[in-house]
């Protein structure tokens, strides 16, 4: 079962000074003309579009510019299912994701290729993360488009865990109560990738992947570090079912993330690590 909300952009906005990030019209036509040719490639390789968010026009709505960065996040059921068979931990970095973005007044695009989700999840299933790469090529064709950074990442590289006695389903509906609880989050929606996968005759553990983003926080943590709309915002929280019981729950390091990308991190980002995991541990205790 998918359940979602088309959204134009996202809400990650702080009122900070950023007189440093003006973004040129001419480099922000250049993101849009890439965004919108991936968009049409998305629609004629058939994977289903399930988030469209243009972080920098909605901060530019609230005082605040950034460079030009737009991720478009897109599903295809077949394609993820054989993955999550394997290692239902991948659903983290599930389904397909691309950034249009502008670093240093360059235009670029980005994507979570299979290599990163074979080295951070241990996949070993040649078959299901070359028709992954495959369908993602074919997205991409036309597009010079860049795979994410995979120097110096490992093995859960960057997942925060913790671990509830609550069933899943116990645990999704106090994690989306705990999110939409706070007044600077917006929700996007949520995918059930067991559901999803038992229409295609599959059996995989509970697993849910919410999806959501924060207001000021998200603006301050991507203002200076734009390729980590690509993993980190929007945010992605997964719940998926306890081989012993209960519930497990995993999301993305900010921190390391930017760190992966840029070679450094900021407070912003290790701050709003604290908050994120204070949040879902209180959730789910």
């Amino acid at each position: 079962m998918l359940r979602f909300f088309f959204v134009l952009s996202m809400i990650t906005i702080a009122s900070i000074s950023t007189s440093g990030l003006a973004q040129s019209s001419s480099d922000q036509t250049a993101v849009d003309k890439n965004f919108l040719e991936l968009e049409t490639a998305v629609d004629e390789a058939g994977p289903t579009p399930i988030a469209s968010i243009d972080h920098s026009r909605l901060a530019k709505a609230e005082g605040v510019e950034m460079p030009a960065s737009r991720v478009l996040i897109f599903s295809d059921p077949e394609i993820n299912t054989p993955i999550l068979k394997e290692t239902v931990r991948a659903g983290l970095d599930l389904p397909f994701r691309v950034l249009s973005f502008d670093q240093d007044d360059r235009p670029q695009i980005t994507y979570t290729d299979s290599q990163f989700l074979k080295i951070r999840h241990g996949l070993t299933d040649s078959s299901s993360v070359r028709v992954f790469q495959s369908k993602m090529l074919e997205v991409l064709n036309d597009l010079d488009a860049t795979p994410a950074p995979t120097n110096g990442l490992f093995a859960d590289y960057g997942v925060i865990e913790l671990r509830s006695q609550l069933s899943v389903p116990e645990a999704v509906e106090r994690l989306r109560t705990a999110v939409m609880g706070q007044d600077d989050t917006v929700w996007f929606g949520e995918i059930d990738f067991a559901t999803e996968a038992s229409q295609l005759g599959v059996e995989l553990p509970d697993a849910v992947l919410l999806l959501f983003g924060g207001p000021a926080p998200g603006g301050v943590a991507m203002a200076g570090f734009p390729a980590i709309g690509l993993d980190a915002f929007c945010q992605k929280l997964l719940v998926y079912a306890n081989e012993e019981g209960g519930s497990v729950v995993i999301f993305n390091d900010i921190a390391a993330l930017a760190e992966l990308h840029y070679g450094f991190s900021a407070e912003p980002h290790h701050g709003l690590n604290k908050r994120l995991t204070a949040t879902f541990r209180t959730a789910i205790e």
